[in-house]
């Protein structure tokens, strides 16, 4: 019985050992592997470092022994990193600062003006009805304004001595007819230079009695506007008895202010509605613009005719809209007034974009043009198919203050038209150098180890070429030697910088890392030639500053460039060779400084 069990438990042993030993290999390693994860995932997100300065790792917040900044955890840092320009949000904070983005697209720009105006009598229309004899209105059938008169219709009877007269020589020129025709002929004459009808003459003739009243006949049809003649009043020749207008046809003056004129012109359709007829709309063309503004409303009027058949009345208030197409059919870049924050003709938008970070709005700048009621046109700075933020801009911007990034208010770097950005604000924060600046902030040198040297020459050797490429005029190769610059400069180690050189790196580096992004996403080279101002300002402080160079390098300057403020660069040949204007100014500029 004892062996068995002794049997037994031995059995019993080697099989616990056993499992134990399986079950480590088939979950020990999993667990140990996830145990490590954690740990490693707990330590990072407990690691804080300063922006300024990577090199510094602590377990706890705090502020940085270098430049007492405050310390930012690692992920933060490093998502930061990114991009120095964009500000990151997540679909949460979008949502709840209520961020809308929409893409740019062109349209035809349509200019809505808004027109107050009035139905006129067509001037044209106008016409006076006269008495072509002279005498006494016996009987006046027309007696107050306002009635319609109509062609041919009796509108007055005269009594004219001078056409009784006229009548008896009739009579007698009758009795010659055969013998004196043409006596008979230029005494009809006589009469139908009075106005008489043919019809007339012959039934004075028929009658054989000469008419002492005789009826004046209208010789338009319109309706009586101004009634000049009463009963019993004398009259000559060619006095005016009544006005009269056709309203068959009408105007429609609308008055157009001086700030829409050089939208109005002929030909533009007018869609307009009149209060008193609530429930239709018309549409007509502008067939006439005022040539002068009236001194005092200062206003012109635009002219459209319109076929009365509405029966509309003069001095009928009307409301018109007139679109415009202000760029003759071509297609442009038009965004809401929403997505712009707006600082004048030279504005600013939001940019997104997305990459496996999450959502990034960057800042940039936009030259407005034509106002269009709820929309702008973009005369610079969008191009069709980018991303904008139309709702929440204002967010955006406060989150871009909060976290350090280029804002409306603090446009540290000012988002350029093609994309990228151009350095503003001060000289060694990034900024481009005003006219006159001497790159003043360090008057000494600082020296530098023989690793650090070897560690930033590249920089150096692809500023050069890059600067080259601009020279001669070539973008394709100014992007390829800026995307050079670009990997050099992210290969420095910061930490082989020691004591004053470490700032001097990180002040300038920053600014350089900030000016070469906008640089290699210039869309043209007028931009990129933009941009290499700002990085110039950068290479020309690290040149003067450090030991960095066995060769002599010259600071050159353009007092053109930079719109008329001026900007340096550095050459490693005396000859001028202008990077700002290339072949078009090749030789504008002069040696300011040689480092040797």
């Amino acid at each position: 019985m004892k062996n068995i069990n002794k049997t037994t438990l031995v059995i019993a042993l080697s099989t616990l050992v056993v499992g134990l030993g399986i079950g480590w290999l088939l979950f020990g390693s999993d667990s140990q592997a996830k145990h490590d994860h954690d740990s490693q995932a707990e330590i990072e997100n407990g690691v804080w470092t300063c922006s300024m300065h990577p090199q510094i790792r602590k377990n706890d917040p705090g502020d940085c022994p270098i430049c007492g900044m405050d310390l930012i955890p690692v992920n933060a840092m490093e998502s930061a990193n990114l991009n120095p320009m964009e500000i990151k949000m997540s679909p949460t904070a979008m949502q709840l600062a209520n961020v809308q983005t929409a893409m740019v697209k062109k349209e035809n720009p349509i200019k809505e003006i808004k027109l107050n105006g009035k139905v006129h009598v067509n001037e044209s229309t106008i016409s006076t009805q006269t008495s072509h004899i002279s005498g006494r209105i016996e009987k006046l059938l027309v007696n107050t304004t306002g009635e319609y008169v109509t062609k041919g219709q009796v509108v007055a009877f005269i009594y004219s001595p001078d056409l009784i007269s006229a009548q008896k020589e009739l009579f007698e020129a009758q009795k010659v007819k055969d013998t004196n025709p043409k006596l008979y002929e230029a005494v009809k004459e006589k009469l139908k230079n009075w106005k008489l009808t043919e019809k007339q003459i012959e039934a004075i003739l028929t009658s054989g009695i000469p008419s002492e009243n005789f009826p004046i006949l209208a010789d338009k049809s319109g309706i009586v506007t101004t009634k000049r003649v009463n009963l019993g009043d004398h009259v000559k020749s060619g006095e005016s008895l009544f006005e009269l207008a056709d309203l068959s046809k009408i105007w429609i003056l609308f008055d157009v202010y001086e700030s829409d004129i050089a939208w109005v012109n002929v030909g533009d359709e007018v869609e307009y509605t009149i209060p008193s007829l609530p429930s239709a709309t018309f549409k007509s063309k502008v067939t006439f613009v005022d040539p002068v503004i009236n001194p005092r409303t200062r206003v012109a009027k635009a002219r459209i005719v319109v076929a009365n058949k509405a029966g509309l009345k003069p001095e009928m208030f009307v409301n018109g809209t007139l679109k415009s197409n202000i760029d003759k059919g071509e297609k442009t870049i038009v965004i809401p007034k929403s997505a712009v924050m707006w600082t004048g003709e030279n504005s600013v938008v939001y940019i997104k974009s997305s990459n496996i970070q999450g959502i990034n709005f960057m800042m940039r700048e936009v030259k407005l043009g034509t106002s269009l009621g709820d929309h702008y046109v973009i005369r610079e700075g969008l191009e069709e198919g980018e991303e904008i933020a139309i709702h929440g801009t204002f967010s955006i911007d406060a989150a871009a203050q909060l976290a350090g990034k280029p804002s409306m208010m603090n446009p540290t770097i000012t988002a350029g038209s093609d994309g990228g950005a151009v350095m503003t604000g001060h000289n060694h924060g990034g900024g481009s150098t005003p006219k006159g600046n001497e790159h003043a902030g360090h008057s000494t040198t600082v020296t530098i180890s023989k690793e650090v040297k070897e560690a930033i020459q590249p920089i150096f050797d692809s500023y050069f070429d890059l600067k080259n490429a601009l020279v001669n005029d070539d973008f394709e190769k100014a992007i390829e030697y800026g995307n050079t610059f670009q990997n050099e400069l992210s290969k420095v180690n910061m930490a082989i910088f020691k004591g004053e050189a470490h700032n001097v790196w990180m002040k300038h580096s920053n600014g350089a890392k900030k000016a070469i992004y906008s640089l290699v996403n210039s869309k043209d080279i007028a931009a990129s030639r933009r941009h290499f101002v700002s990085l110039s300002d950068q290479m020309v402080m690290l040149a003067t500053t450090f030991e960095s160079n066995e060769n002599t390098i010259y600071v050159q300057h353009c007092p053109m460039a930079n719109e008329d403020n001026g900007a340096d660069w550095l050459s490693t040949s005396k000859q001028i060779k202008n990077p700002f204007f290339g072949s078009s100014m090749l030789k504008c500029g002069e040696v300011k400084t040689t480092i040797k």
